[in-house]
């Protein structure tokens, strides 16, 4: 009788603590939706904004109910030129980065090399230096090798942000692929370079979509070079051309916003494809 007396009392106490979680879980939902809520709304205020007609951004209303698409009229046709600027950039960055970091990273990670401590040190160390120092150095050096106000010039500036980036990134995913996966290749005769191609490299997918997102990014969003190394209209890129057209379209915060909308298309894009590659590496399990 004392048994049975009991049983619906533990059962209480089983349950209580499933409750708790239950509400804790739908808390931390609704945490969550807000805290998303107010880092989504300066997105949707620009989307907002550039639906609407010319005006100031303080008297528009809070949903597009007559929404317009000439902000993106007067946006693509004054600021085309410098979006496919930044693409041309931002592409060439990407290319030019990965071309260098790829190798350089393979041949720290899997070979002796002296020094590569240091060389990994000295990649760890550039990530420090101001932007501006680096802007002021390639200033001086354009002007003496006459890359100054040039789409090249720009890819170069870029990219000494992405290669020590991507080199790091690199370096310590190939690091971890297993000797046994690189000793096969060479049993079955391929030689380094063909090992590095075809094995480390597809093996290193996620690693190399990784820095190559990044570097974009950084190519991208990138003012101060711009702003240093350019000198006419035609050679800005996107964030630079905004901050101009700003200026002077400051009382049609439509086309302004649309701008806006149109310079974050790529990016964000380009993280949704990119975000599944992101997360895991592919060597995990390769080796039975």
């Amino acid at each position: 009788m004392t048994a049975l007396a009991t049983l619906p009392a533990r059962r209480r106490t089983v349950a209580a603590p499933s409750g708790r979680r239950l509400r804790g879980s739908w808390f931390d939902t609704v945490v969550a939706l807000v805290v998303m809520a107010v880092f989504l709304f300066p997105i949707y205020w620009m989307l907002n904004v550039s639906l609407q007609k010319g005006g100031a951004a303080v008297n528009t209303p809070w949903l597009p109910l007559h929404p317009t698409l000439d902000g993106y009229v007067k946006a693509i046709s004054t600021q085309g030129r410098p979006l496919l600027t930044s693409l041309a950039v931002a592409s060439g960055a990407v290319v030019f980065s990965l071309l260098i970091a790829s190798p350089g990273a393979y041949a720290l990670a899997r070979y002796k090399i002296p020094g590569a401590r240091a060389v990994l040190l000295a990649l760890l160390i550039s990530q420090m230096i101001p932007g501006i120092v680096v802007a002021n150095a390639l200033y001086s050096t354009y002007t003496s090798i006459g890359l100054i106000n040039s789409i090249p010039g720009l890819i170069l500036a870029d990219s000494a942000l992405g290669i020590p980036f991507a080199m790091l990134i690199l370096h310590t995913f190939m690091r971890s692929i297993p000797d046994s996966i690189v000793e096969a290749s060479w049993i079955d005769g391929a030689g380094p370079v063909r090992t590095f191609t075809a094995v480390v490299l597809p093996m290193s997918r996620n690693a190399v979509v990784t820095s190559a997102l990044f570097t974009f990014l950084f190519a991208w969003g990138d003012f101060l070079f711009a702003l240093t190394l350019t000198a006419t209209a035609d050679k800005r890129p996107i964030t630079l051309s905004l901050y101009t057209f700003i200026g002077a379209f400051v009382a049609d915060w439509s086309s302004v916003m649309a701008t806006a909308v149109l310079a974050s298309l790529p990016a964000i894009v380009l993280l949704v494809i990119a975000q599944r590659y992101v997360a895991a590496g592919v060597s995990a399990g390769a080796v039975k």
